[in-house]
């Protein structure tokens, strides 16, 4: 069974950055897609980026583009998403989530994945 674990959240002021990371053990990364998803209070949860492994394609939310990247460390087993100026609307649990196939959803479409970390609370404030 995959099991992911997402670490890096915190308190950051507007306009700051945090990295994300999200451990997966269990099994390799090399064969999945690897989405992060955030949900804020009273709101749906929501694709932020992804990336396949296959080819390390990316992909990214209109609202994080230029702002937030993507990556992997194929040795880590370990996926990153490195956030940068930060708003205060992106304060939500952010989470991880891995799939072999997505089962004709979109890659942002979190009914796609099969896998998912408990997540880590990212709180944009002053």
């Amino acid at each position: 069974q995959l099991q992911l674990v997402e670490s890096g959240g915190g308190l950051v002021q507007p306009g700051g950055s945090l990295r994300l990371s999200c451990v997966a053990s269990g099994y390799t990364l090399d064969y999945y897609i690897i989405g992060w998803f955030r949900q804020a209070p009273g709101k749906e949860r929501e694709g932020v980026s992804s990336v396949r492994s296959r080819d390390g394609n990316m992909e990214y939310a209109d609202t994080v583009r230029g702002r937030f990247t993507i990556s992997r460390d194929n040795a880590k087993n370990t996926v990153y998403l490195q956030m940068n100026n930060l708003r205060p609307k992106e304060t939500a649990v952010y989470y991880c989530a891995a799939a072999i196939e997505l089962r004709g959803w979109r890659r942002l479409e979190s009914q796609g994945y099969d896998y998912w970390g408990r997540g880590t609370q990212v709180t944009v404030s002053s």
